[in-house]
């Protein structure tokens, strides 16, 4: 497994992980909680783009 499938499967989970994360903020936590569930779970979305951008970079 070269670096690129690392982190290619990395993005996966960081956005699987986001969409949990957002699910669970509309739908499980209505109220204040899923303002913060929802707001981590965009952070996770970023995270992936910085791991897509690095590809085929590193």
């Amino acid at each position: 497994m070269n670096k690129n499938t690392v982190l290619a499967i990395a993005t996966i989970i960081m956005i699987l992980m986001g969409l949990l994360l957002i699910g669970l903020g509309v739908y499980r936590y209505a109220d204040v909680a899923g303002w913060g569930f929802s707001a981590v779970g965009v952070g996770f979305f970023a995270i992936a783009w910085v791991f897509n951008a690095l590809k085929g970079r590193v």
